[in-house]
């Protein structure tokens, strides 16, 4: 498969190792702010932007969804067995997220996020969080909405679940409400230095 065949469309950019040989069998794409993870959006009118506007990989599925007003690493795979063993949590793979979050957190907030915490559908499994200064990260567009006269932070939260939006339920219930989310590892795959909508194609070395 030539580089040709995965065109970029204008405003994205993709960086391809040149060293790596064969089929490629997993993409690293940093999905921007308010883009489905999913190729299509037949259900509204207009569609709103889906990776079909990034990337054509009609083959890839996605490892592991994030949330369209969340931002940061997504998997892309064509493999259904990988696919498996990094969306489906009986496999634990951990998911870590840097997390700007409205309020000052205070130690029994991380101890509650970290131990786990009650939502709607039940306990969270223990998690890794701590508190982070503020990371060197692109500008986001529209910006975060701030408001005045109340502060803000950033937490370092890892999971092994995947529940729907469960990183914001679980900051709103110890009244941290999320102001941005960035997903920036699946397990050993991290965003390292992607912009928003660049992706990188890498064969993992598994035969076929």
């Amino acid at each position: 498969m030539d580089d040709d065949h995965w065109p970029s469309p204008p405003g994205c950019k993709s960086i391809i190792n040149q060293e790596e040989l064969g089929l490629p069998d997993i993409i690293l794409l940093n999905k921007p702010f308010r883009v489905l993870s999913q190729f299509s959006d037949r259900d509204n009118d207009p569609p709103r932007l889906t990776l079909a506007n990034l990337l054509s990989a009609p083959e890839f599925r996605v490892a592991g969804r994030l949330d369209y007003d969340s931002e940061g690493l997504t998997l892309l795979t064509d493999d259904g067995k990988l696919q498996q063993q990094i969306a489906n949590p009986k496999f634990k793979v951990w998911k870590t997220y840097w997390v700007q979050v409205e309020g000052a957190p205070k130690q029994q907030a991380i101890e509650q996020l970290t131990s786990g915490v009650v939502l709607n559908d039940g306990l969270t499994k223990p998690a890794k969080v701590r508190a982070i200064d503020p990371p060197d990260l692109w500008e986001r567009s529209p910006s975060v909405r701030f408001r005045a006269h109340i502060p803000d932070a950033w937490l370092e939260i890892s999971i092994q679940e995947g529940r729907n939006r469960q990183i914001r339920r679980m900051t709103a219930a110890v009244n941290l409400p999320t102001l941005r989310l960035v997903r920036i590892a699946i397990g050993d795959w991290e965003i390292g230095n992607l912009q928003p909508g660049e992706y990188v194609k890498h064969s993992i070395g598994r035969k076929r």
